[in-house]
């Protein structure tokens, strides 16, 4: 069969789907959305068919969502796992490992970006934005480079998703700064100057506005390192906040998640409960984030299970073991994710550990791990 034809019917599960992202997702629907978006990849994706077949389960044969066959983060370095026909691939999303490492790819489309985007505001909406938080007189500082010079990142691609939805709610485009640049070796850096004009507040207006910053971890290390070393600090304004994502990949020296939002509160002047922690990955179509007590949640259209490595089943609550995602907005390419991840479970949430430490699956042996 035509795989542009196949495609109609993955096309009209995105458009389905989108509605209630936006409108509000009902949590009774996702075991028969999840099914039925297992059947269509098995239909369309034929290597992850290969995938299922070597494993003896097919649509016919799975009754829940988590008997639905997954596929390791490695898997995507390896193979294409896109139910997208060559020339409907318009945006590839990398892994962010170091250089030296082979990346995962994403394939997108003009339809998987579009629920994809609508994905990612709804709860970064509900995560990082409250009531507090003044958006029409906001000011978004992103600590990464802007999208022309990191076209293959999922991360930047969010950043600039937020950009133009703040547009749209009133942020004015000269307040929506992309502060990182490209080093000589293709690493992502900071221009230090820019960054420490954008967080000055140069506003004659009595009343500051809020800045909203967003990096990796490793950006947030770079900038803090600088101000010690300058004897800077800042206090920026009330209900500013930070959202923080990704590990240090040897992009800078590793600080423990408490150490370096201490930092943070130090150098910028912003509260530790205003500074949110996000988990996302290029794999992913969905984010979590964490509460104050540090658990992850994802949205209601995606799920989360701790996994343990020993028995292959869910770990009790409390307990540690590999974190596994379905992701309902994945519905291009596949919607089954293992990750390389440990987390504890903390009921239908988790507890961000960091990498285990796996030797990645190659070649056949993707096909059964």
């Amino acid at each position: 069969m035509n795989k542009h034809r196949m495609n109609k019917e993955l096309s009209s599960f995105a458009a389905r789907l989108r509605e209630p992202i936006i409108s509000g997702f009902q949590n009774e629907g996702f075991d028969a959305l999840a099914l039925g978006l297992f059947a269509l990849q098995f239909k369309c994706n034929s290597t992850y068919r290969k995938i299922c077949e070597a494993r003896g389960r097919t649509p016919q044969t799975i009754e829940h969502w988590t008997q639905i066959p997954f596929v390791p983060t490695a898997a995507f370095k390896e193979l294409e796992l896109t139910s997208l026909a060559s020339d409907e691939r318009t945006v590839l999303f990398h892994s962010s490992g170091t250089t030296e490492q082979k990346p995962s790819r994403h394939f997108h489309s003009a339809e998987s970006l579009a629920v994809y985007e609508a994905s990612l505001w709804k709860w970064f909406e509900k995560n990082i934005l409250n009531s507090e938080f003044r958006i029409q007189n906001s000011e978004l500082i992103c600590l990464t480079p802007p999208p022309e010079q990191a076209p293959n990142s999922s991360l930047v691609h969010m950043f600039e998703t937020v950009r133009q939805k703040l547009g749209g709610a009133g942020v004015a485009a000269s307040r929506a700064e992309f502060l990182g640049k490209l080093a000589v070796d293709g690493s992502w850096t900071l221009d230090f100057d820019a960054t420490l004009a954008a967080l000055s507040d140069n506003s004659k207006s009595k009343t500051q506005n809020p800045k909203l910053i967003l990096g990796t971890a490793f950006s947030f290390v770079h900038l803090l390192d600088y101000l010690t070393e300058n004897n800077l600090r800042f206090q920026l304004p009330k209900n500013s906040r930070v959202m923080e994502t990704g590990g240090y990949k040897n992009r800078s020296r590793t600080l423990p998640k408490t150490e370096l939002h201490a930092l943070i509160t130090e150098r910028l002047g912003i509260p530790p409960e205003n500074i949110i922690c996000e988990y996302g990955m290029s794999e992913l179509s969905s984010q979590a984030y964490a509460d104050e007590n540090g658990t992850f949640q994802f949205p209601p259209w995606a799920r989360v299970q701790i996994i343990s490595p020993e028995t292959g089943r869910e770990v009790r609550d409390g307990e540690t073991g590999l974190i596994r995602i379905f992701d309902l907005a994945n519905v291009f390419s596949v919607a089954a994710i293992q990750t390389e991840d440990l987390g504890i479970r903390r009921g239908d949430g988790f507890e961000l550990i960091g990498r285990a430490q796996l030797a990645e699956a190659r070649g056949c042996s993707l096909m059964t791990a």
